[in-house]
């Protein structure tokens, strides 16, 4: 069914005024890549992300032949739309006509579907902090406190360096008592020592030490397991048994008294190691038992076994990160299909600020009109070597 020419006539409206709500609640959109996002067409679809393998200079040797060209295999890894969710509202008919009238007016249901779908968008992305290895902070610590200051950024800056991060495009994303410290600092905020009055007036952090600055009240918070031991004897690799550098799994024996019950996305430390490393799926055993923990990356240290491992305590998982760590495949639900078969009275909203693409549709029911939006999207971090965590 047709709309009303009333109607037809408001969806620009609505439109607009939804984007303005979109374009304020959701933040980690516009920080990551979306070059891939228009590459799929319905959920179950995937997407290939390219990943360039390492490259190292050699000499050069005069020959009467030329040298044959390195591998050039490059790795992928696979975006899947998984994620379909809805929101909706009505509008009355007076609610329609204020809108019309009125552009100010953004009736409070209205203003909550385009938040909710929004927010379900941004915690997606940062859902994918599991599989984060990179670590510098204090659990349970907030950032820049006192006697800590910057070093939370310089940390954070460092180990991006050490991990190979490209220095353009690094972006952090801070809770707000984390952003609350920060933004106290003399460093990140004083004329004097930044050479700017932006922070105090704006009240954003801004760039400081090479990396965009931002907050968010989405930032999760991560719970970790333990690694059991009663103060004697701790959980240990497995006796006299060596791990190979590279290995992605650990052989340990649990303590003693209390059983390992460890959680994907859990930081462990190896001792004699400064790497830290993440685990990649969920894993529990009694105590005195042996069991196999699998990680990321592999081990940069060899081991002969005996070591003891130390899991970090529960954080508010800060993000550091270059755009490329993660990537965002969204589509309009149905966009790309047979105008045969395309929804009636269906609308597509693709706002390049926000990287946002939905769906808008419009049914008509009895003294009011109901306006559904919904998205297909799918994320995943595919660089966790460019993204560090600065706990809290």
């Amino acid at each position: 069914m047709a709309l009303s020419n009333n109607v037809s006539a408001l969806v620009p409206t609505i439109l607009a005024r939804g984007l303005r709500v979109l374009r304020n609640r959701v933040l980690m959109t516009r920080m990551i890549n979306l070059d891939y996002s228009r590459e799929a067409r319905q959920k179950g679809d995937t997407i290939d992300i390219p990943i360039a393998s390492a490259r190292t200079a050699t000499d050069v040797v005069p020959a009467a032949v030329s040298s044959d060209p390195e591998n050039s295999n490059i790795s992928k890894v696979q975006v899947t739309l998984n994620n379909w969710k809805k929101a909706n509202f009505g509008l009355t008919d007076s609610e329609m006509g204020r809108i019309s009238a009125n552009k100010d007016f953004l009736p409070l249901q209205m203003e909550e579907a385009f938040q909710a779908l929004a927010s379900k968008i941004n915690q997606s992305v940062f859902s994918e902090y599991k599989g984060i290895y990179g670590y510098v902070g204090t659990a349970g610590t907030t950032p820049f406190g006192t006697g800590i200051e910057v070093k939370s950024a310089t940390d954070a800056r460092k180990l991006l360096n050490l991990q190979k991060s490209p220095r353009e495009k690094r972006r952090a994303v801070l809770d707000f008592d984390a952003e609350a410290q920060a933004l106290g600092l003399a460093p990140f905020s004083d004329a004097e020592k930044t050479g700017s009055s932006d922070t105090k007036i704006t009240g954003e952090i801004g760039r400081k030490f090479g990396i965009d600055w931002f907050a968010d009240d989405d930032v999760p918070t991560h719970s970790a397991g333990t690694v059991g031991g009663d103060g004697t004897t701790a959980t240990v690799i497995k006796s006299a048994t060596p791990h190979a550098l590279a290995v992605k799994s650990l052989s340990v024996t649990v303590g003693a008294t209390n059983g390992l019950n460890l959680f994907q996305g859990d930081i462990l430390t190896i001792a004699g190691d400064s790497q830290t490393y993440v685990v990649t799926a969920d894993v529990s055993q009694s105590a005195g038992l042996d069991v196999s923990i699998a990680i990321e990356p592999g081990l940069k240290v060899a081991l002969s076994g005996s070591e003891e491992i130390q899991c970090k305590q529960s954080h508010v998982v800060n993000l550091a990160f270059h755009r490329d760590a993660f990537a965002l495949a969204m589509r309009a639900p149905g966009e790309g299909v047979s105008e045969l078969v395309q929804r009636p009275n269906s609308f597509t909203i693709s706002d390049p600020y926000s990287g946002l693409v939905m769906r808008l549709e419009i049914i008509d029911q009895y003294k009011q009109t109901m306006w559904e939006l919904d998205a297909l999207w799918g994320v995943k971090l595919v660089r966790p070597e460019l993204a560090v965590r600065i706990a809290g």
